[in-house]
C-alpha cells in the first residue's frame, strides 16, 4: 500500500511538473508573439515616415539666395524671395501703406504675368477663386472680335506669413492642356536642366525661360521647341547661371496663333548647393 501510494504520488508530481512546463512555454510563446507585433508596427512607421516627408524640403536655414517655403510646402516664386522680405513689406505697409497691391490676389497675379514674366499681352483676369489663404487666378488674353477671353494660365497664390495683412505670393500654376512637370515641383537642379511636360495643340512653338526674383532678365533660355498633338510629350534642355541654393522659376510658354503668348506654365525648383 505504501509503495502504491508513493508511486501514485510520484506520478501525480510528474504530471503537475509537465503541466507547469507546458503553461510556461505557452506564456513565453504569447509574449514573443505580442512583442514581435509591436516591433513590426514600429518598423512600419519607420519605413513610411521618410516617404511622407521626403518631398518637403527643409525650411530651417533660409539664405539670401534661396527662400523659406510658403505655408511650409510651396516654393516662393514672386514677389518675395523669402519670409523675411514678406515681413519687411508688412512693416512698411503698417507704418505707411506701402504697396497695398500685395493684398490683392488679382493684381499680384497680373503683375507676376506682365512684369516678372514679361507677358504683357496677357492682361485679363478671367476668373478668381479664393479660399482662406489660398487663391487661384485665371489670367488670359482678349478674345478675338471682343469675344470671351482665352485663359493663358491658372496662377496659384498663397498668403506668405501671418496676420490679416500677409501678402500674396505666387507659388505655381495649375496646368491643363499645356503642362510643365519635369523637373518635379521643388526639385533640386543644376545646369543644364531638362524640362518637359505635355501639350495639346497644333503647330506649337514652346519657349523655356529660367527666372528668379530680383533678376530683370532670364538666367537661361531656350527657343523654340516644335510640338503638337493631343497630350503629346515635349522636352528641352536649358543652360542657366544661378547661385547655389537659389529658388528658380521655370517658365514654358507657347503662342503665335492669336497672340505672342497664349498659354504658359511655371514650376519652382532650387539650385543645388
Amino acid at each position: 500500500m505504501t509503495d502504491g501510494r508513493a508511486g501514485r504520488a510520484r506520478w501525480a508530481s510528474a504530471v503537475l511538473a509537465a503541466l507547469s512546463l507546458l503553461a510556461g512555454a505557452c506564456g513565453a510563446s504569447q509574449g514573443v508573439s505580442q512583442g514581435t507585433g509591436r516591433q513590426s508596427g514600429a518598423a512600419t512607421v519607420q519605413r513610411s515616415s521618410p516617404v511622407a516627408t521626403a518631398p518637403t524640403p527643409s525650411t530651417s536655414t533660409p539664405s539670401s539666395t534661396g527662400g523659406s517655403l510658403v505655408a511650409g510646402r510651396y516654393q516662393p516664386l514672386w514677389p518675395f524671395a523669402d519670409e523675411k522680405q514678406a515681413r519687411d513689406w508688412q512693416e512698411s505697409y503698417r507704418s505707411g501703406g506701402h504697396q497695398p497691391w500685395h493684398l490683392d490676389a488679382e493684381r499680384t497675379a497680373l503683375s507676376f504675368t506682365q512684369g516678372f514674366l514679361g507677358f504683357t499681352g496677357v492682361d485679363q483676369v478671367v476668373k478668381r477663386t479664393v479660399t482662406g489663404g489660398d487663391a487661384r487666378v485665371s489670367v488670359g488674353i482678349r478674345g478675338e472680335g471682343g469675344g470671351r477671353p482665352g485663359i493663358a494660365a491658372v496662377i496659384h497664390l498663397v498668403r506668405f506669413g501671418a496676420g490679416p495683412d500677409a501678402p500674396w505670393e505666387v507659388v505655381g500654376t495649375d496646368d491643363t492642356t499645356f503642362s510643365l512637370t519635369t523637373p518635379g515641383y521643388g526639385a533640386v537642379v543644376s545646369s543644364p536642366v531638362r524640362v518637359g511636360g505635355r501639350i495639346t495643340g497644333v503647330d506649337e512653338s514652346i519657349r523655356v525661360d529660367v527666372r528668379a526674383t530680383g533678376s530683370a532678365r532670364p538666367l537661361g533660355e531656350r527657343c523654340c521647341v516644335a510640338a503638337g498633338g493631343d497630350g503629346v510629350p515635349w522636352s528641352a534642355t536649358v543652360t542657366f547661371r544661378a547661385a547655389p541654393g537659389r529658388t528658380l522659376t521655370l517658365v514654358a510658354s507657347t503662342g503665335g496663333h492669336v497672340a505672342k503668348v497664349e498659354r504658359f506654365a511655371v514650376t519652382g525648383v532650387r539650385v543645388a548647393r
